[in-house]
């Protein structure tokens, strides 16, 4: 069962670019949307949202505390700064516990491959992520993938292979590759094949900043 975790909020009466006051006053503007409420506009103590968003990640249950009551929600939307990475705004949808949601959820990978042991081949994996499909009460963090059957180049293991929890369907189609073992030259791009090869000359890249724009909630 995923864990709930708890998170104390006052109801929001400023919007727009206003709402960069509520930052300096370390407060989070947010917002709680769903299909069967209106919008409810949200500002949250800054530490205490980054510490419960860091246990919850987007697949734990959070029990907002409002004046009004408790709202279920997961979060479904995290903007920060491009620069700092504060976080500027926070979308959280509202969860009916007896309906199942979709999610995308990150697979973790574990074991070990003798072919990659061997530096004979490389782990390619063409879904980090996987569309899932459960009760709120049924979404885990990770699909684990267990790469130790894993014994020469070419093999691979899709969508239908993997083992999920109960409760938990997987939405890919069955066919899909989520990873594979290829062979160490082919994974090689061409820049890395020719740098192999030999040394050369290359003009260094240049790299701009882009300054973030101010987000208005």
């Amino acid at each position: 069962m995923s864990d709930v975790y708890t998170l104390d909020a006052q109801a929001r009466t400023i919007t727009g670019k206003k709402v960069s006051q509520l930052r300096v006053q370390g407060l989070v503007p947010a917002v709680i949307y769903g299909t069967k409420i209106d919008p409810i506009n949200l500002q949250v103590p800054y530490r205490a949202l980054e510490v419960t968003l860091l246990k919850a990640g987007g697949t734990h249950l959070i029990d907002i505390a409002l004046p009004s009551g408790t709202q279920t929600v997961l979060a479904r939307a995290v903007q920060r700064d491009v620069i700092t990475r504060t976080i500027l705004h926070v979308d959280f949808l509202a969860i009916d516990k007896s309906v199942a949601i979709e999610t995308d959820v990150q697979i973790h990978v574990v074991g070990e491959s003798p072919i990659i042991a061997s530096r004979v081949g490389l782990l390619q994996i063409d879904l980090p992520s996987l569309h899932l499909s459960a009760l709120p009460s049924d979404l885990v963090d990770t699909i684990i993938v267990d790469i130790s059957g894993l014994t020469a180049v070419g093999d691979v293991i899709h969508v239908s292979d993997l083992q999920v929890p109960s409760g938990v369907t997987v939405l890919n189609n069955a066919d899909d590759s989520v990873l594979r073992i290829v062979a160490v030259r082919a994974a090689m791009t061409d820049e890395e094949i020719a740098a192999a090869e030999g040394p050369a000359i290359t003009e260094p890249e240049r790299i701009e900043r882009k300054k973030a724009d101010e987000i208005d909630a």
